[in-house]
Parts: C-alpha cells; structure tokens; sequence
C-alpha cells in the first residue's frame, strides 16, 4: 500500500488528489494514470486494473492511497470543531458512549468521524444510516496523525 499527501498551496484540495494519484500510480506502475470510472453510488475505480485508490482532503492538506486491495481513506484536520450532530446522526450508541466517557471528546469524535468516512468510501456505500450499525473505538490503530490530521484507512 503506498500512501502520500501534501499541503495545499494554490491548488484546490481535488487536484492535489489527483496529481497524487497520478504520482503514485506512476511510481508503482510506471505507466501514465488510467481512466477513472465511478460505479453507481460514484465510488472512483480504474476499470480493468488491479489497483484500488482513495483521495480524501481537508481546508489544508491532500492525501492519496494507492492499493492492490479495496481501500477507504478519510482525513481531517485535528483543530477542526466538529458539529455535535454528526455524533447523534451516524455514531451507533456504543460509540456515543465512548465519546462521552472520553478524556478528549472531541478528538474522539473526529477520530471516529475519519474511521467511518474510509468506511463509507470503502464499502462504497456513501454516508448513510448503515454507519449507526458499525462498533469502531477512537484509539482504533488503523488512524495515524500525519502532520496535524486524523487520517485512517480501511482495507481488506
């Protein structure tokens, strides 16, 4: 798995993703970036190749995975104030419970929030009720900081 990202400078956050999708698929496959297609929930995938990819990106920074493997990747930054709502509308009640009885609420809640975003971009599903049924803890390991985000990638 190969994952990249960088800052944003005058580029929107959409075109750092590409451009790092372009770089990685380059250094691994040494052949320019293929077709992107969507499937009918608008998930991205190269049709006909072996390779799976996720782009996610903050007001800041741009991030990339690149793998032989389905993979979901979400970002954000970690001075963000999330709204409290989105805890009530995709948490399931266990994962309310472990947000409450945080030390640091809020980092738990984002750090849970970036899990099931690279859930829904994994299973392709979008956010939708179906993210009140999962059971993912803040400290989980599959979340990394890299330079002042959350990050998490879910893969098989």
């Amino acid at each position: 798995m190969r994952l990249d990202y960088k800052r944003l400078e005058k580029e929107t956050g959409h075109e750092a993703g590409r451009a790092l999708l372009a770089g990685l698929w380059q250094q691994e496959t040494g052949r320019p970036l293929p077709p992107i297609s969507k499937t009918d929930r608008g998930k991205p995938f190269f049709a006909g190749e072996s390779y799976h990819f996720s782009i996610s990106h903050t007001p800041r920074h741009a991030f990339c995975c690149l793998h032989n493997a389905n993979v979901g990747l979400d970002a954000e930054e970690m001075d963000r104030i999330p709204d409290p709502r989105l805890g009530e509308r995709f948490l399931s009640p266990a994962e309310r419970q472990r947000v409450a009885a945080a030390e640091a609420p809020r980092d738990a809640l984002l750090r849970l929030w970036v899990l099931k975003e690279a859930y829904a971009k994994y299973t392709g599903k979008g956010l939708g009720d179906f993210l009140k049924n999962t059971d993912f803890c803040p400290n989980d390991p599959r979340i990394q900081e890299i330079d002042g985000c959350y990050v998490a990638i879910i893969t098989e």
